[in-house]
């Protein structure tokens, strides 16, 4: 498991650079001690032992969503939903489930990924009795 939490940190740090929009480069939302990091990738860029071991599904049209909080800059549970749009499908729902590890916690959903182009996220995040939101764009290929 903490092979996958590392994983994980380190999707959620580098793949943004990847495909992330101009406008936050660095992939994360501040509301007062509360800091939220999130990070879209297509799946198959998880090893396979990496997604069973999150039971995510691996695969070129799957795309997931990760988010961490920290609060007062310590990993911090949460309630994180959220939805996904795009030009095709229209908004649809995600399902986050948290995943815990060494300390680290973190919450991932699976989306469709039938092409590239440009999906909104919107995510709201509970922490503390608070509810923050937030959106963002990122282009999300399908994988290889």
């Amino acid at each position: 498991m903490r092979r996958l939490a590392t994983l994980l940190l380190s999707l959620c740090l580098t793949v943004p650079a990847i495909a992330a929009d101009a406008a936050k480069p660095d992939r994360k939302e501040v509301f007062g001690d509360v800091t939220v990091h999130y990070s879209a990738f297509t799946s198959s860029f998880l090893q396979p032992d990496v997604a069973a071991a999150a039971g995510l599904v691996r695969s070129k049209n799957q795309g997931v969503l990760n988010v961490s909080v920290l609060k007062a800059d310590k990993p911090s549970m949460a309630v994180v939903s959220g939805t996904v749009k795009d030009l095709v499908r229209g908004e649809k729902p995600l399902s986050f489930k948290q995943i815990t590890d060494q300390g680290a916690i973190y919450y991932v959903a699976q989306f469709t990924v039938d092409q590239e182009e440009t999906l909104t996220f919107k995510v709201n995040v509970e922490s503390g009795g608070t509810t923050n939101s937030f959106s963002f764009d990122q282009i999300v290929p399908p994988g290889e």
